[in-house]
């Protein structure tokens, strides 16, 4: 059931993006090539056909989705992060000395006669 939704999720997103650059917009995008048809879609062109075609399509890819992500999730009862396995690290202890550190002592200057 999920290889059928995942393999229309492909198809959803590749005609649901071919509708949107098909739509008309400031710089004309792919719709230059569906200037001969307009005549088919009534007075005013694709726009109002378009713009109600990319809405059902969004919303079948939405709902796909949707239904999609709640197979998936019946098919595979297990999360991939719960089977990770966490070790907690071994930070070794250095031992507490008692003696506190002496600094060194200056260099003295050599003895002249």
């Amino acid at each position: 059931m999920t290889g059928t939704l995942l393999v229309l999720q492909f198809i959803l997103a590749a005609v649901l993006t071919i509708a949107i650059l098909l739509q008309k917009s400031s710089s004309i995008g792919l719709g230059a090539y569906s200037g001969s048809n307009e005549s088919l879609f009534g007075a005013k062109g694709p726009a109002g056909f378009m713009a109600k075609f990319t809405f059902v399509i969004g919303f079948v890819f939405l709902i796909n989705t949707l239904a999609l992500g709640y197979f998936y999730n019946q098919e595979k009862k297990v999360s991939i992060a719960e089977t990770i396995k966490v070790e907690k690290p071994i930070i070794p202890v250095k031992p507490a000395t008692a003696q506190t550190p002496v600094a060194p002592k200056a260099p003295s200057a050599p003895k002249t006669k």
